[in-house]
């Protein structure tokens, strides 16, 4: 349930002396300046949900989500910790507006108003920070640098055998559970087979061993996927739905069976083509994961392989974070630089003075189309067969730049040890993107506070 307006506190705020209440001081009082940001949250909340009513457990409101969200990405806790740091932190209470004697809201209820929020309404409010940050001169965008990095999805290492694995035990569990509600279908259980398989596969000395493994592995597979499609084709007739769930639960099961089915036939086909074929299969045409299919192939400078999403990022002098794409496949960087030149220009109205870049993005085209955006001086950290003097009006601006860029590596890895951003462990792609961008949000707001508790330092010591 949502509520509009924050509750009076119960007492008022008990001081800390420590930098981390102090930046969360500045943070809050940061949101406080920006009231479009609570109206965002809470039209996003009241798409989801009517107002809370005068009887039952109060709901959280838009303040105490957004703050609660803020805490989580920062501090990196699960729903769970978060739960308990907001029932037992004076200063995260006092943050998040909950009252000093009230009770705090509980794992699910965070989990369930968290994740209302969506990618369309974190960007908003990422905009909106941006636009503080220019208010305050904290951060112009006259000054960029973009590379891209790979936030990844929260699965296992993906091997054919491991996926084959999950879909025999996902598809049984599914038909143990229509199975337990007294529905007459037929179907058994080849999970310990196929685990047997799925060890021996691993623990195999050569390709010449695992192959016949893998032919066994795919034919339980595969009768676990009939077993699947007939229960199905069964709950139809009325004579066998009847009596069971609601058909709306009816519906949703028959939904994730065929969900699953499609996928796990893919998974098949890709590992007889793979292991019996000893054919390539392409990385878009790829299953990793069954349950995050939304999951890329990501192959980083020929040696890493990741698995995720990639993300091309921009950021300023300030180290804010001005803007973030989340990309579906592996486009090269080259193809990249030019749209985040122009999405800046949209953002300021006005392209940015000079930017710099990661070698990958580094053409003659591109230099030529930023060019003709307006940037004055571009770097491309690997020149390409680019001279100095095409891209920068000296070499001591070049090199100026060139140094700049790598300050970028610095933000990135603060993004993923204290934000969360290295990988993402929220389910579905929805909330993936959801989750990017509040990690983006929650390290901007302490950027603009650091920067506004170190103004306010100069300005007393002056």
């Amino acid at each position: 349930m949502t509520r509009i307006i924050s509750p009076q506190l119960g007492l008022a705020r008990v001081p800390v002396d420590h930098d981390h209440a102090r930046e969360l001081q500045a943070v809050s009082e940061i949101l406080d300046s920006a009231p479009e940001i609570t109206f965002l949250v809470e039209q996003e909340l009241l798409r989801h949900g009517d107002v809370a009513a005068d009887v039952g457990c109060p709901g959280m409101t838009s303040e105490q989500v957004l703050r609660s969200l803020v805490i989580k990405q920062m501090n990196g806790y699960s729903y769970e910790e978060l739960a308990f740091h907001l029932a037992d932190s004076i200063s995260y209470r006092w943050f998040c507006r909950f009252p000093a004697f009230e009770g705090t809201p509980k794992k699910s209820t965070l989990n369930e108003n968290i994740k209302l929020l969506s990618e369309e309404t974190l960007e908003a409010i990422h905009r909106i920070l941006v636009g503080i940050g220019q208010e305050e001169r904290i951060e112009t965008g006259r000054k960029v640098r973009v590379d891209c990095t790979v936030t990844e999805s929260n699965i296992h290492y993906p091997t054919d055998a491991s996926l084959l694995f999950d879909g025999v035990r996902t598809l049984t569990r599914l038909l143990r559970e229509l199975s337990e509600q007294g529905a007459d279908i037929r179907f058994s259980d080849h999970t310990k087979r196929a685990k047997r398989r799925w060890l021996e596969i691993q623990n195999a000395r050569n390709q010449e061993a695992r192959v016949p493994l893998y032919g066994d592995l795919m034919e339980v597979t595969q009768w676990t996927v009939n077993y699947a499609r007939e229960a199905v084709s069964r709950l139809m007739d009325p004579a066998v739905g009847s009596g069971l769930w609601t058909a709306p639960i009816l519906a949703l099961w028959s939904e994730t069976v065929i969900h699953y089915v499609g996928l796990i036939e893919r998974v098949i086909d890709q590992t007889w083509w793979r292991v019996i074929e000893e054919k390539k299969v392409p990385s878009p045409e790829k299953v990793v994961s069954l349950f995050e299919p939304h999951t890329d192939v990501i192959v980083k400078d020929r040696r890493d392989t990741l698995f995720g999403h990639k993300l091309c990022l921009t950021t300023g002098v300030s180290s804010m974070v001005l803007d973030c794409v989340i990309l579906e496949g592996n486009p090269a960087d080259s193809s990249l630089a030019v749209e985040m030149i122009r999405r800046q220009e949209t953002m300021y109205g006005r392209p940015p003075r000079q930017a710099a870049f990661d070698g990958g993005f580094a053409s003659r085209d591109n230099l030529a189309d930023i060019r003709s955006e307006g940037v004055q001086d571009v770097m491309f950290h690997k020149k390409r067969g680019l001279e100095v003097s095409e891209m920068a009006k000296s070499t001591w601006v070049y090199r100026c730049l060139r140094r700049f860029r790598a300050g970028i590596e610095g933000t990135i890895s603060f993004l993923k040890r204290c934000f969360g951003l290295d990988r993402c462990t929220w389910k579905g792609y929805r909330s993936f993107k959801a989750y990017v961008w509040s990690s983006i949000i929650s390290a901007n707001l302490l950027v603009l506070a650091r920067h506004k508790l170190a103004r306010a330092v100069a300005e007393a010591g002056g």
